[in-house]
């Protein structure tokens, strides 16, 4: 090539640099190396991109002029440029449309407090903080720690960090500049004022360490300290452990983000700071030694423990936070309950947890699992063990290998003795029950140490995690019920028996903490006028109402149905003429069943999937069409292994409503609850709110609404592989705000957010959720899309409402503009807490406040919009009230009207003839999660329960389908 072609190169590269031009074609044109000349560098192959200047085969690259090639290599020759494409001088005043930042949202500023209602005075267990900073100290410092063992081996024991770091303080306290400081277990250690230097190394020894939980009176998930009881009993001689301790400069939070947050200038700052004092408290109560649960700590009390069953006790504790509120800063105190293993013989508690009667009756497959990891006290020598597994032989016949130390010259130095033989010959221990049962191991895979399973103890305040069956649930609710004075009681005793204005650290940084439960200003809404059946109006009276002498406001008629009996106990005939009887009582024209199928004794042994096909089988045989009604007949009231088939078979193979019962008691009261949900299945109304009725709801009248309720249901504990089920329902059929359906899906385990809202497919389907919901309102509501939508969302905590407004809300944003690109609803986000420890008090009454008592003011946030609300009657114990925070307004209620509105959902649902403690829309996406996860709960032999605080994204691991509805039931309110 020429010398002239490389120079017209160089001159049109040098152009480029300085002129910025561009070459823009005239006609289509098939050159994409073209795409190498757009000045702005993003392209595959420009000056940054791919092959750009700051990357390979760049000016800078590999095989640039800096690179490692020749130096003066010549580049290659650059494509032939078209007649019909001319370089076009680019615009100096032109500058390139800027990128749309995206818009973050945050929960938005309280606009004012309600005004209706009657006040009421109430007390709450907030306790005032005062914070008077003294000294000059005004940081706390983070400091990082790591522990490691002499050999550089980093600690693998949860339980010795605390004892290690309080072993340093003792040993080292000068060191220290003496320092008091709060350690919260694993890599953070804080104090107020600096430490002498930004980073120092220890050593020291300690006689013992466990390698996982400490003992019976402290944390048995590792957080707890011993005792000093507990000390003497950890020594075991020679075996003392070097670990080697480095504590460096982290980060200084300034203690004036606490009066930041309180005046509503929160920061990530101020979120630190009171983590600060939560750990503060946190250290307080291991040094007494309690059991600590995140921000629970648990007594070793035995007046605290109540057994409910299978070997297992709740414990009750106490909940400490520290809450910013109007108020200013309070300390929030709380009754809490967790579960424990039952302490003492290991023999009874596998036959309380097996419920058998002796332990030659005990399922030890199941035992091995049960016990593994679990903790024990072993006489007479009481050393503390981890249990690592079971012996594979009885006692009798587990032999081990024994040093024999009397062996002579020419004997051999070890003998083989059974486990039996070595305690009872060498060691003079007699054992009554042990010979023929399997040992407790608590040695390591390799090397084995066998202990007779007599002579092991479960040390106490060891965490119980699995879920708990129906029964213990019952028997917890049962025993650890408390009237609000009792409640009141406790905690006021239990804020003396802490005294934390004699632990040191608070002292430092000037916190101390009042015995007074703070007052606040209540307000009690009147319950919403109800419609009934022929316009009656009814008034509820303490949250509840009737149907007594009254009728359904739109009942159904139930024409086609049969009855199914699975081998349920029951007078099936004085059933069916009852049930008829009170239906039409209630205004529901039911006829005669077509026919009513018992199950055949043969098939009651069978699987729970084999039995619903066969009685299928037997109903198509007999019946000329499809049913409209089954009404099916369960053994069991609770978890019988026959509900999610069948109602599987029945939603999603058939579409048949069906209910589902268990007889046990028949009365008027029972068959009207049942009738209640057949008719709301059914596309009938049980009741109305008068004010939907006229239509005359603020604001949610006078616009096409649709309120969403959210919720994601969660495996039980241990089950980390179970998919999680997003629910969403919505209302339909506006202006009603009683009628709703729902949407459901599966979604990876443990993540909180929705991820199926918006599912784009193709440039033209959307699978999501939200466009199944708004297509229906818009067929449903008169062909008219929503112009607002209310979303309540439930299960969600403080640290995820960005993620809400953020991440979902998106979502729901793109369904809709996936439908209609200049649709542009105003959206109301509405989040409702249970999972709370706030309470409150009448002064001066035992009974608990009365529903409709709402409170946003005083312990309420010093900026967002948020309020208490118990809307539902508290019959026993103690009114936990749902805590609403309001993050998004767009349409502009008024703090009044959106209060009146959230105290009315709690009226609509159709279920029941009481106001419930949270929005129906959240209890129904909760009932239709629940539903819907029996459909696949056979299948994987798994249960799941709604629990809270999941991740918060999905997972890469794909996730089973549900089965889809027939169409006749999804729009349909099956899950009521």
């Amino acid at each position: 090539m020429s010398c002239a072609y490389y120079r017209s190169l160089f001159v049109l590269q040098g152009l480029r640099k300085r002129h910025g031009w561009v070459f823009r074609k005239r006609v289509s044109c098939a050159f994409k190396a073209m795409d190498s000349f757009e000045p702005d560098g993003n392209g595959t192959n420009g000056s940054n991109g791919e092959n750009g200047a700051d990357v390979e085969n760049g000016a800078n690259g590999e095989n640039g002029a800096n690179g490692n090639g020749a130096e003066h290599a010549l580049p290659p020759p650059p494509p032939v440029i078209p007649p019909d494409v001319v370089p076009l001088r680019a615009q100096a005043d032109i500058t390139p449309e800027p990128l749309k930042k995206k818009i973050v949202r945050l929960p938005i500023a309280r606009r004012g407090p309600g005004t209706k209602g009657q006040k009421i005075p109430l007390l709450t267990n907030h306790f005032k903080v005062n914070v008077t900073n003294n000294n000059k100290e005004d940081h706390f410092f983070h400091y990082s720690v790591s522990v490691t063992y002499e050999d550089g081996r980093p600690l693998d024991g949860k339980g010795a960090g605390r004892r290690i770091i309080e072993r340093v303080h003792q040993t080292y306290i000068s060191e220290l500049g003496g320092k008091d400081f709060a350690y919260d277990g694993e890599k953070s250690l804080f104090t107020v004022g600096s430490l002498p230097r930004n980073k120092l190394e220890f050593s020291v020894v300690l006689e013992d360490t466990p390698s996982n939980r400490n003992n019976g009176n402290c944390n048995a998930d590792g957080d707890g300290s011993p005792n000093e009881s507990d000390r003497k009993r950890l020594r075991r001689p020679g075996r003392s452990k070097t670990f080697n301790v480095e504590i460096s400069y982290a980060a200084k939070i300034p203690m004036k983000a606490i009066g930041d947050a309180l005046r509503g200038q929160e920061s990530e700052n101020s979120q630190e700071a009171l983590r600060v004092l939560d750990i503060i408290l946190r250290q307080h109560a291991s040094k007494q030694g309690c059991l600590l649960v995140r921000q629970s700590f648990f007594h070793n009390d035995p007046k605290s423990f109540v057994d409910v069953g299978g070997g297992v006790l709740g414990c009750r504790g106490f909940h400490s936070s520290f809450r910013t509120t109007q108020g200013g800063l309070s300390l929030n105190i709380d009754v809490s309950t967790t579960m424990i293993i039952q302490p003492g013989p290991v023999v009874d508690f596998l036959i309380s947890n097996q419920t058998v009667r002796d332990p030659f009756s005990l399922d030890w497959t199941k035992a091995k699992r049960t016990l593994k990891n679990l903790r024990v006290k072993t006489s007479p020598t009481n050393l503390e063990y981890k249990i690592t597994g079971l012996s594979e032989r009885p006692c009798k016949e587990q032999m081990f290998t024994l040093r024999n130390k009397n062996a002579k010259d020419g004997e051999d130095g070890e003998i083989e003795v059974t486990v039996y033989d070595y305690f009872v010959n060498h060691r003079n221990i007699q054992l009554r029950y042990s010979g023929d049962l399997p040992c407790i191991n608590v040695g390591k895979p390799k090397r084995p140490t066998y202990i007779p399973l007599e002579l092991c103890e479960l040390l106490s305040l060891q965490r119980y995690t699995k879920a708990l069956s129906t029964l213990q649930r019952s028997s917890l609710v049962e025993k650890s019920r408390q009237k609000p004075q009792e409640r009141m009681s406790i905690l006021s005793n239990a804020l003396k028996i802490n005294n934390y204005d004699g632990e040191p650290m608070l002292r430092a940084c000037g916190v101390s903490i009042g015995n007074s439960f703070t007052q606040v200003d209540g307000r009690v809404l009147p319950a919403p006028k109800l419609k009934v059946g022929n316009g009656d109006d009814f008034f509820p009276r303490n949250g509840r109402w009737n149907f007594n002498n009254k009728k359904l406001v739109k009942p159904t008629k139930i024409e086609r149905w049969v009855v199914v009996n699975f081998s349920a106990r029951c007078d099936l005939k004085a059933l069916v003429r009852d049930l008829i009887k009170c239906g039409d009582m209630k205004g529901i024209a039911i006829d005669p069943p077509f026919d009513v199928f018992e199950e055949n004794p043969q098939s009651r042994r069978a699987p729970p999937l084999v039995r619903v096909e066969r009685m299928f089988e037997d109903i198509q045989s007999k019946l000329p069409g499809q049913p409209q009604f089954i009404l099916c007949l369960l053994p069991e009231r609770k978890n019988s292994a026959l509900y999610g088939p069948w109602k599987r078979k029945n939603l999603a193979e058939y579409g048949i409503v069906t209910q589902c019962i268990a007889p046990t008691r028949v009365n008027d009261q029972y068959l009207t609850n049942v009738l209640l949900k057949i008719n709301a299945k059914l596309g009938g109304l049980n009741s109305l709110l008068a004010v939907e009725f006229s239509p005359s709801i603020p604001v949610v009248s006078k616009a096409p609404t649709i309120i969403l309720g959210m919720d994601v249901s969660h495996g039980s504990p241990g089950q980390s592989d179970i998919p999680s089920i997003a629910a969403v329902v919505s209302s339909r059929e506006w202006p009603l705000i009683s009628r709703y359906r729902a949407s459901v899906r599966t979604q990876s385990p443990k993540v909180e957010m929705i991820d199926s809202l918006f599912k784009r497919v193709s440039d033209t389907e959307d699978e999501g959720i939200m466009r199944e919901l708004l297509l229906d309102f818009y067929t449903s509501s008169n062909k008219r899309k929503p112009d607002q939508i209310i979303i309540f969302r439930d299960g969600v905590s403080e640290s995820q409402f960005n993620q809400v407004l953020n991440i979902e809300l998106d979502q729901i944003i793109e369904a809709c503009k996936f439908l209609d690109e200049s649709w542009c609803p105003k959206f109301v986000v509405i989040i409702a807490q249970k999972n709370h420890h706030t309470k409150f008090f009448q002064p001066q009454s035992p009974d608990n406040v009365p529903p409709g008592t709402i409170i946003d003011n005083r312990i309420c946030h010093p900026k967002n919009n948020d309020f208490y609300l118990c809307a539902q009657a508290g019959m026993i114990g103690t009114t936990r009230p749902t805590h609403y925070h309001v993050l998004l307004d767009d349409v502009g209620f008024s703090a009044d009207d959106l209060q009146e509105l959230v105290h009315s959902l709690s009226y609509v649902y159709q279920r029941s003839t009481t106001a419930i403690s949270v929005v129906a829309p959240i209890c129904y996406a909760h009932l239709a999660a629940t539903q819907m996860s029996q459909f696949v709960k056979f299948e994987d032999a798994s249960e799941t329960s709604s629990s809270h605080g999941g991740l918060t994204s999905a997972g890469a691991v794909p996730v089973p389908q549900l089965p889809r509805l027939k169409e006749n039931v999804a729009n349909s309110m099956f899950f009521c």
